[in-house]
């Protein structure tokens, strides 16, 4: 049985971690079906602030296609929601669901144990094709791992 208090892997975006951690990611021009289950924490990646979200969230600066704005606080970030996904409902989220929040979803699966050096293709095979959209976003998480 799920705990109420994590996600269901079988629910959209929820990517699934090498150690059972379960976090979603997803796109916010796409609204949440009213049916959805909601976030107990979310980390928005924008490059401007979010609207407000009726659980605890953080916005970590982003531009969209770029890196991070500050990248002491987004290795802190990532790692808060990475530690926060054992047992609540994370999220992570940018405007489409794939170039920032697919490298920041890799990111976590650095922190989870893969290897930098796969974890896009851990992202793009358990999450989206697609994700991590940018030469400079793929070197971003290889990179990450040696920090």
């Amino acid at each position: 049985m799920v705990s109420a208090k994590r996600w269901d892997e079988q629910d959209e975006g929820v990517l699934r971690l090498p150690s059972g951690r379960l976090v979603r990611g997803r796109g916010l021009r796409h609204p949440l079906d009213p049916g959805a289950p909601r976030p107990s924490y979310g980390v928005y990646l924008l490059g401007k602030r979010p609207p407000e979200v009726s659980w605890e969230s953080r916005w970590l600066r982003w531009p969209d296609f770029r890196l991070p704005a500050d990248r002491a606080a987004a290795r802190a970030l990532l790692t808060e929601a990475w530690e926060r996904s054992a047992d609540e409902r994370v999220e992570l989220a940018c405007g489409g669901g794939r170039g920032r929040t697919g490298t920041a979803l890799a990111c976590l699966a650095v922190l989870d144990g893969v290897p930098a050096e796969e974890a896009v293709a851990y992202v793009r095979e358990h999450y989206d094709r697609h994700a991590v959209e940018t030469p400079w976003q793929k070197r971003y998480v290889r990179r990450f791992g040696t920090v």
